[in-house]
Parts: structure tokens; C-alpha cells; sequence
């Protein structure tokens, strides 16, 4: 159902999966993932790399047996550019609606022959976006309907399906299960500083305008960001840190991972969001884990952790920080890999983030 792993590098597979709101008596769950072509009618220029699709399948009153995997009702299909930027967190909301973010496409489908695109921009494509749909109903020709109140709904050309715009990789996103619900995201950028964006209704998050908070960004100088660009559109991120691939002084990592707001047991942490970061370094694990304090308006403020572990790593470094996951009770787990040498990754573990 996947498509094969390149052997050097691939950012494909499984991307996302997300319980139905009413799972524990439908038994309703969904999967986001990157599936080769000819598995649905969905036509592909000449030159894609695959395709993005959600999937609905349904676990049987017999909880004991496994879900045939080929009995997924595809509910989402996108033709892919490009082997990376597949984003596909999903996540449903309080509002009980299903939300997909997508990545702009991959480096192949914003910057073509010297050309910036800015796919993220236009509303009439599905790259760089939050999605918004409603899985609970269907159409004639579509496994879904458009929520009524999805802000471009009566824009002229735009896809209706459109929440937010403005995305470059957004690698997870999380609702507060608490306060404020808002939804947050991780959104990977170019080469300088990363980012946490909260995602709001109808709003441009910026990229390629801008990189991190509001550094004005240009495919031609990529590492320079002259105040030269109209921002005055923009929603800015909340958080940004330095990339160490071109800011190593004083740089956090080198691809954000974004996480949860704490809302379980430790009260240290309780409305703190926690997040982080892939590693410091490619050659070696570095992970990085976060902690931020959420403000009403305007940047929070993030501090780093000193993380105790039951087992060190040789290196003395926290293992590659994946993802993060939250329980029903609000506890926030981090994914993580001991070892991880391009797509080859194992000894993979899950940590309790906890304060002392």
C-alpha cells in the first residue's frame, strides 16, 4: 500500500493517524499515507512522485482481530511533485472536523527553473495548506463535504477545502485539548530558522514571503533576509529558532517537530507546550526537546531542557526526536530513534515527558 522507500533518503510512508471523535463506539479511524499511483482515478502530471491519501477504515466488534489493511475507504487523494514537504498530519478538531496539513510539494515543485511558484500562496492548489473537511457526510462525487463555513467557500477559484495557506513542511500540528483549543503546528523551513505557528481561520502563515517569525525570504539568497518583503498579510509564527545548517551560533536543531500543550499529570508542566527538534546535527543523534509558555498576543517564550534518561545514549545525546503523542489524560510522549542513517531507522523508543 506504501511506495518503496528510496534507498538513500526518503521522507514517505505513514504520516499521519487520527481516532474518530466517536471511535470508541464506531470504531472509526484514519490514516494518512503515501500510496503509488494506479491505486485510485487520481491522474498525475508526468514527473510526480506519488500519492498522499487519507484513508477511513473501521475496526470490527471483535476488537482482538486485525484491520485488513486493503479495507480503507480512500476519503482524501492528492498527486504528489516531489519525494518531500508531504506534511499530512491529521487530526480532528473540537469542532469535530477533520483537519490535513500538506507541504508545499517538495524543493522540485516551488523552485523550478529559477522560478519561484509560490504554490503555498495560491489558493488554487492543495500545497502548503490546512485542510478542513467533514468526513461525517459524503457528496455524488466525493468521500466528504465541504464545511459551510470554511473561509474560502465563496472565494472566486479557490479550493473550498482551504482552512490556512501559507505552509512549507508542516511536520505535526495538535489541538489544546484545553484554554485556548487553537491549533498548532511545527512548520519545517528553508535553511535558517524554524518555526511554531498557530493556525487560524482563513490566515496566511507566510512561507514563501517569509521564513521563521517574519525574516523576509527569497529563493535567490536563501540565507539572506532583507526587511524588503509585504508582510502587512501575514500571520506570524509564535516561535522561531536558529537552523544550525546556516545559523550555528546559538542554533536549537535543524528541523522542528511540533508537539502538544501539556494537560495531564505534571503541574509543573501543566499549559506548557512541548516541542522539538529532529537533532542538532545530521552525522549524529542530537535530539532536542522544548518547552514554551503560551501568551494571549505575540512570541512565547521557549526554554531549553535538561532531559534525564533511564538509558543514555553512548554520545551523550538525547536519541533523533520523530514526533511527539498526547494520551487521553494530556501526558505528552516523545517519538524517538537511537539510530538513524538516512530512511534506515531502528532501535526506535517512546519516552514520558515529565518535570521533577
Amino acid at each position: 500500500k506504501v511506495v518503496p522507500f528510496n534507498s538513500d533518503y526518503s521522507e514517505t510512508g505513514l504520516l499521519g493517524l487520527a481516532l474518530h471523535p466517536n471511535f470508541q463506539k464506531n470504531g472509526k479511524f484514519y490514516v494518512a499515507y503515501s500510496a503509488p499511483f494506479g491505486s485510485d482515478k487520481t491522474i498525475a502530471p508526468p514527473g510526480f512522485s506519488h500519492l498522499n491519501v487519507v484513508e477511513e477504515f473501521v475496526v470490527g466488534k471483535n476488537q482482538k482481530t486485525p484491520v485488513d489493511p486493503n479495507s480503507g475507504k480512500r476519503i482524501h487523494s492528492l498527486a504528489w511533485p516531489h519525494f518531500n514537504h508531504n506534511g499530512h498530519w491529521i487530526g480532528f478538531g473540537p469542532d469535530q472536523m477533520l483537519y490535513i496539513s500538506t507541504g508545499d510539494g517538495g524543493y522540485k515543485a516551488e523552485w523550478t527553473d529559477k522560478k519561484a511558484n509560490y504554490n503555498s500562496q495560491k489558493l488554487d492548489n492543495y500545497f502548503g495548506k490546512i485542510l478542513r473537511i467533514d468526513v461525517s457526510q459524503s457528496t455524488k462525487d466525493k468521500s466528504y463535504r465541504v464545511p459551510a463555513d470554511n473561509p474560502m467557500v465563496k472565494v472566486p477559484d479557490a479550493l473550498p477545502e482551504i482552512w490556512a495557506f501559507g505552509l512549507r513542511d508542516p511536520w505535526r500540528c495538535s489541538f489544546d485539548t484545553k484554554g485556548s483549543k487553537q491549533l498548532i503546528c511545527g512548520d519545517v523551513q528553508e535553511d535558517s530558522f524554524e518555526s511554531i505557528k498557530i493556525i487560524e481561520k482563513g490566515k496566511n502563515m507566510g512561507w514563501p514571503i517569509v521564513e521563521g517569525q517574519m525574516r523576509c525570504f527569497s529563493w535567490e539568497n536563501p540565507q539572506v533576509h532583507k526587511d524588503n518583503c509585504d508582510k502587512s498579510a501575514i500571520n506570524p509564527a509564535v516561535i522561531e529558532y536558529p537552523n544550525c545548517s546556516a545559523v550555528p551560533t546559538g542554533c536549537k536543531g535543524i528541523s522542528v517537530a511540533g508537539g502538544y500543550v501539556h494537560r495531564g499529570s505534571s503541574a509543573q508542566l501543566n499549559g506548557k507546550y512541548i516541542f522539538g527538534d529532529w537533532s542538532k546535527r545530521f552525522d549524529q543523534n542530537d535530539g532536542q526537546i522544548f518547552v514554551a509558555s503560551p501568551t494571549k498576543k505575540g512570541a512565547w517564550s521557549m526554554v531549553n531542557t535538561r532531559i534525564q534518561m533511564s538509558e543514555p545514549m553512548a554520545n551523550g545525546k538525547l536519541p533523533y526526536v520523530l514526533a511527539f503523542a498526547q494520551d487521553a489524560k494530556g501526558n505528552v510522549y516523545a517519538l524517538t530513534a537511537v539510530n538513524s542513517k538516512r530512511n534506515k531507522v531502528f532501535e526506535d523508543a517512546i519516552y514520558l515527558v515529565k518535570a521533577d
